[in-house]
């Protein structure tokens, strides 16, 4: 009776803060796209193709200093949460380390972006990289704050973080957009301004909630200092499973462009319909279920710490995953054109064809890549993020493979990246799978 209790209990939590996590994700989703309704109208589809060639830069140095860093911490956390010790030496050890890691994040992206606006063939996008590279060690500290909260289980903090960053930078980037929509190059630079300035709002606000709820959140056991090696040993397979989507980005920013300019003068515009319109698009549903992957994390490696059903805890998360990237990825594919024309009215008409074709190509990845996440997330849980870098590894590999063979076809064109991208995620669902079964098993076994 007691143990039913507390497994109900324990389920209410998580989805509690699922929820919030959810939420925030999807309003600050929400805010971007509709972002993209004045914004096109402002700077066009070449406008959005610029902001796109230098975005997947700064996401793969915002992913080796940062993304990684709220799944590790918020796991270690848990941990000692769990075990009743003292997380505020945790806290101050990996946020050190990360402001250093940040910083040096920066320091690279000034020192790289003439080389990359050269081999983008868009030199004029050189001072966005500049702008842009003090956003890298801003939320390197950010997601220090987000981890400890969220191995708190204190997921609001994270949720109501996301919502003013991108509401800063939505109402600083309509701003610019509009003052300068007579020159795209000089509004593309501030567009990325303004994700610099919303970074520096957002760390105020998560350091004004941390000094008032950290007095309140300690325990009586204090649990002994905290080495860097620590945090890094879990830290460094987060990361490099984190860092091969952007990677992957990058990559994409780079060859798929080439590869299509070769019998199109529109290259950059038919990727920035992908990349900055339906990517945009589909990544709505899955920043939802991203409240389910971060809320899976401390809830996986609490229970694992205190020895109790890992495959059901599992299987929970990835149910609701399911359910909810499914009914998404159907709604995506019926409702994808009043979607395609409510955000990006001012395309024209070819545009929003390709648009259009491009969503309802890319659907299905709202099922596969939300799965993806909660496998992912509950993998780095049980001390196994390596398993996870390496089924990603394996798809993206697949990925690049399959869209360089199809986009030299004028008439698959463009949607060879969508269908490309699909098969992708569907082999790293079916991996990560795997591996969650076989880690779950060898606990249970070891138990």
């Amino acid at each position: 009776m007691g143990s039913s209790r507390k497994s109900r209990e324990s389920k209410s939590s998580f989805l509690k803060g699922a929820v919030w996590i959810a939420l925030g994700g999807f309003l600050a989703k929400a805010i971007g796209a509709l972002y993209r309704i004045p914004l096109t109208n402002f700077i066009g589809g070449r406008g959005i193709g610029l902001y796109q060639l230098v975005y997947p830069v700064y996401c793969l140095l915002l992913t080796v200093s940062a993304t990684g860093i709220p799944s590790s911490i918020a796991k270690l956390t848990a941990e000692r949460v769990a075990r009743g010790e003292n997380d505020k030496p945790l806290f101050k050890t990996a946020m050190k380390l990360f402001l250093w890691i940040g910083l040096a994040g920066s320091v690279l992206m000034f020192a790289i972006a003439p080389f990359l606006s050269r081999a983008q063939g868009s030199e004029e996008v050189l001072v966005g990289y500049f702008v842009l590279a003090p956003s890298v060690v801003l939320v390197s500290a950010i997601s220090v704050f987000r981890g400890w909260f969220q191995g708190r289980n204190r997921m609001f903090p994270t949720a109501l973080s996301e919502v003013v960053e991108q509401g800063v930078k939505v109402g600083f980037g309509l701003l610019f957009a509009y003052l300068f929509r007579g020159n795209i190059i000089k509004a593309v630079v501030l567009l990325l301004l303004a994700v610099t300035l919303s970074e520096l709002v957002t760390l105020l606000v998560m350091w004004g909630i941390f000094q008032r709820l950290s007095h309140t959140m300690i325990s009586q056991n204090e649990g002994g200092r905290v080495e860097l090696k620590s945090i890094l040993r879990m830290s460094l397979p987060v990361t490099l499973n984190s860092i091969l989507l952007p990677l992957s980005g990058l990559l994409d920013s780079i060859l798929a462009p080439r590869l299509l300019s070769v019998y199109t003068a529109d290259a950059v515009t038919l990727f920035g319909l992908f990349a900055g319109g339906a990517v945009t698009v589909v990544n709505l549903p899955v920043s939802v279920c991203y409240g389910l992957a971060a809320a899976s994390i401390p809830r996986i490696a609490s229970v694992k710490e205190k020895g109790g059903k890992l495959r059901k805890n599992i299987f929970f998360a990835l149910g609701i995953t399911v359910l909810v990237g499914g009914i998404s990825a159907v709604g995506l594919y019926l409702f994808a054109e009043p979607a395609a024309k409510i955000i990006f009215h001012s395309l024209t008409a070819s545009e929003l064809e390709n648009l259009v074709g491009l969503i309802k190509a890319f659907s299905v990845s709202a099922l596969t890549l939300s799965a993806v996440q909660t496998l992912s997330a509950c993998l780095t849980a049980q001390g196994k993020p390596q398993y996870a870098a390496l089924s990603m590894m394996v798809a993206l590999t697949v990925k690049t493979g399959l869209y360089v063979f199809w986009l030299r076809n004028p008439a698959v064109s463009v949607f060879g990246l969508a269908y490309a991208t699909n098969i992708a995620y569907a082999v790293a669902f079916f991996l990560d799978l795997v591996y969650n079964i076989r880690v779950s098993r060898k606990r249970t076994a070891i138990r």
